[in-house]
């Protein structure tokens, strides 16, 4: 039976030393809880480091380690203290978090740290494939291994991948300023399927993949090399009924069983019968707004003086990566805050702000969520934010408002959810002052459709949502595509090319024989490429038939002194070894001249595109060009060109990165017909890259060796990934 693999940066266990004694707890954090069940499932394992450096464990210790793990079904990576040191605090947490929360003056790229960025997840990587078994599903976690997907697919490709990232993915602009964009771009499209919070981040991620990658995009799923990856969404939510349950035993808990925290602040309550309390939860991260909160929280004393000596802002930060500068910088700013606005406005009775620099145990929490008439939740970026979801979870009577951030993941579900703009302080204002003032009936109304569906969409159906997708990928994978050419297929078709009679090699030129340029002159034969040819050329009975778009004149400049057939413009002009030049086809070019000047409008207007003009054809070529602009003008010359294409004989072609326009009376399948009306052959390989190269695959007969360079929808047999792989067929043959 097929197991899950779970990788993640941490494993869901906390270990710790004490006098040579092991403490060891799971954790209770959303992930774990979230996993749970799939890793309890069958023979599951969870990979991750352990939270303690090689540096500090004996061997002893070590195995100790190692046997508590296995008991709870995880597996460790041997970090060392250099390696958190530069991968996880320094690569992680200098350059992908900040960057990709939108804090680029933040950002810090050594290459020092990306050079242990990679180092670590190969060592994820190793543990992996030492533990993975054919046919497992591996789910691997976020922004510390965005290199793994791909390392894993190189060395396993029988594996199936997927791959969720919960911070948010930031747009295509902020992503290219990463020296090694391309890197982590290559390294999550490893994966089978590729998981988000929200659309907006499936959004962002697939402009860079467009646009940085030159892939093709349709839709949510990315076509590379020979497969198609997957990319959506899947909101994450809580363990509700947790909260919920809590809350409600919380609640009937009698005077003597309650918590001190609860006591003080019910003992607040009842000597203060206007006090309100306003709630903040956040990590002390630059991420969550926590001084713009402060701020818009003195603003709304100032703008609403009413409210003075009534309501309390009660903030609990909790400590966060209390090494890095900016953290460091950004707490000392907020105790400065909290202490002018306490020293402005506080009286003998009062103070505006209750400020707790510490973490809580989850009953205090409770207790803090149940009893508080607003959550103010305004972080500046935040992948989801699973507080504005427990606070709603925990209000078991039906009162209280949600303030929310738009900039949160969560907001995309929350709409009933006061939402405002961290930003605006004067939107964040009003918002606490209509929430303080929402009458009981729409604060039930608002808050039973936000309960609805947090407990709907709750953390375990988030995990299986995920997996659900990911093994109906798994099923999907094998039809999708013609067959992956291999050296077994290779074998016989060099069995059967050597022991044929008369013998016909069809071959496309761009993108099959040489890669594409920007510029397609550019993308002249090389000596490799010749040798390869006129080897083959020499052997008896053998035909080489270069069968392009390109022009005659340069085609003939190319591969007029070589003994091939040549077949120009998609099949206008022919020109058999040892033979003159032959019309294939009468084809019209008076057409061009209305048309030609269409597609230079277009180039004007889209940067990096231009118009190549042949004898019998026009090809507009955006290689240079953004992939989006491309795509939107492109749709444009469709719409713009369908009624004359509709009264004419002309056909548009889509090939790679270009859009050509030519007569419809000619193709590469009619020009292929005539060689073989001409001549029997006993053996035909045919090898083509775009759509041109169908008509060429639909008009040969059964028996030939059909081979598509690239991954799409194909009438060919079998498929190669790119002009390397067929120049290693061509070099097999000679």
């Amino acid at each position: 039976m097929n197991k899950t693999i779970i990788v993640s940066n941490r494993l869901p266990i906390e270990l710790q030393f004490e006098n040579e004694k092991m403490h060891i707890k799971s954790s209770v954090g959303g992930l774990a809880t979230g996993l749970k069940s799939i890793h309890s499932d069958g023979d599951g394992i969870w990979v991750g480091w352990s939270g303690i450096t090689e540096d500090e464990l004996t061997p002893v210790q070590s195995q100790k380690v190692d046997e508590a793990l296995d008991v709870h079904k995880c597996i460790r990576v041997p970090l060392t203290e250099y390696e958190i040191e530069n991968y996880y605090h320094g690569f992680s947490n200098k350059a992908l978090w900040p960057l990709f929360h939108y804090f680029q003056a933040y950002t810090e790229f050594e290459l020092e740290q990306w050079d242990s960025y990679k180092m670590v997840n190969n060592k994820f990587a190793e543990i992996v494939i030492k533990h993975a078994e054919e046919g497992d599903t591996v789910w691997i976690h976020d922004y510390q291994l965005l290199l793994l997907p791909q390392l894993l697919r190189e060395q396993r490709p029988d594996l199936t991948i997927g791959f969720f990232l919960h911070i948010p993915f930031p747009s295509f602009e902020l992503f290219r300023t990463c020296p090694w964009r391309d890197e982590l771009l290559y390294g999550v499209l490893g994966a089978d399927l590729i998981g988000f919070h929200t659309y907006d981040y499936v959004r962002h991620f697939l402009s860079s993949t467009s646009r940085l990658a030159g892939l093709d995009v349709h839709f949510n799923e990315v076509n590379y090399g020979d497969r198609t990856v997957k990319v959506d969404f899947f909101p994450m939510g809580i363990d509700y009924d947790r909260y919920h349950s809590a809350a409600i035993e919380h609640a009937a808990r009698p005077e003597e069983a309650k918590s001190q925290l609860r006591k003080s602040i019910e003992q607040h309550n009842s000597n203060n019968m206007e006090s309100r309390l306003v709630l903040s939860i956040d990590r002390m991260d630059y991420t969550k707004g926590i001084p713009n909160r402060i701020k818009a929280f003195e603003y709304f004393l100032n703008k609403y003086p009413e409210f003075k000596g009534k309501v309390r802002l009660l903030m609990l930060a909790v400590p966060s990566r209390e090494k890095v500068m900016q953290y460091q910088h950004l707490k000392r700013e907020t105790d400065e805050l909290v202490g002018r606005v306490n020293g402005q406005f506080a009286t003998v009775n009062w103070t505006p702000i209750w400020y707790f620099y510490r973490s809580m145990q989850f009953d205090d929490l409770v207790d803090l969520y149940a009893s508080s008439d607003v959550a103010m939740i305004t972080p500046l970026r935040d992948g989801m934010n699973l507080v504005a979801k427990e606070y709603v979870a925990t209000r078991i009577d039906g009162s209280g408002v949600l303030i929310l951030s738009e900039m949160a993941g969560s907001a995309q579900e929350m709409h009933q959810a006061l939402l405002v703009n961290p930003n605006n302080f004067e939107q964040l204002a009003d918002s606490l002052k209509t929430a303080l003032e929402m009458p009981e009936q729409e604060q039930a109304i608002r808050l039973a459709a936000l309960q609805k569906g947090v407990s709907k969409h709750n953390v375990e159906r988030w995990a299986n949502a995920f997996i659900n997708s990911l093994t109906e990928i798994k099923s999907q994978i094998a039809p999708v595509f013609p067959d992956r050419y291999t050296d077994g297929d290779n074998e016989m078709l060099k069995n059967h090319y050597s022991e044929s009679g008369k013998k016909l090699l069809l071959l496309d030129y761009d993108g099959t024989l040489v890669g594409f340029k920007d510029n397609p002159l550019d993308a002249s034969p090389d000596e490799e490429l010749y040798s390869y040819l006129d080897c083959l050329a020499k052997h008896k009975d053998t035909e080489i038939a270069i069968i392009s778009g390109r022009d005659r004149a340069t085609l003939e400049n190319w591969f007029g002194h070589k003994d091939y057939t040549i077949i120009t413009d998609h099949g206008v002009w022919l020109r058999r070894k040892s033979e003159g030049w032959t019309r294939l086809a009468k084809a019209d070019s008076d057409w061009k001249r209305n048309i030609k000047p269409i597609l230079e409008n277009f180039s004007d207007c889209t940067p990096g595109a231009f118009v190549e003009e042949k004898e019998y054809s026009l090809a507009w070529h955006y290689r240079r060009s953004d992939a989006e602009l491309a795509q939107f003008r492109i749709k444009e010359i469709k719409h713009m060109l369908t009624e004359t294409l509709e009264s004419s004989s002309l056909s548009l072609l889509e090939g790679n990165k270009v859009l050509e326009i030519k007569s419809d009376s000619v193709n590469k399948g009619r020009a292929a017909a005539r060689l073989l009306a001409d001549t029997k052959y006993d053996f035909i390989l045919s090898i083509g890259d775009d759509w041109t190269d169908e008509f060429m695959f639909e008009e040969l007969p059964v028996e030939a060796y059909t081979v598509k360079v690239g991954t799409s929808k194909t009438a060919a047999r079998y498929f190669v990934k790119n002009f390397e792989e067929v120049r290693k067929i061509l070099k097999s043959l000679c």
